[in-house]
């Protein structure tokens, strides 16, 4: 599983082949979740409110690259790094 960007703590990182819809998956000390590409949805898990206020200030930053990163994974291909949160 690929680490694509990190920041304060907060790891995000996609799989290959992985299920849909589009998401990526943050890592954040005990807690995780999977957030929906298009809609910037929790489709499971957690983050405290600090943590996911900055992985959905970055990922709406990032979108673009967050859907390309996606269909690399898709094809089994190692996705590019995505620049962190200044």
């Amino acid at each position: 599983m690929p680490t694509i960007s990190r920041f304060y703590g907060i790891l995000i990182q996609m799989y290959f082949g992985d299920h849909l819809p589009a998401h990526f998956h943050v890592l954040y000390a005990e807690f995780e979740a999977l957030i929906d590409i298009q809609t910037l949805e929790v489709i499971r898990g957690d983050l405290p409110g600090r943590a996911m206020a900055l992985v959905l200030e970055w990922a709406q930053q990032h979108r673009g690259e967050l859907r390309r990163d996606w269909e690399l994974c898709a094809q089994n291909q190692t996705p590019a790094k995505i620049l962190p949160l200044p």
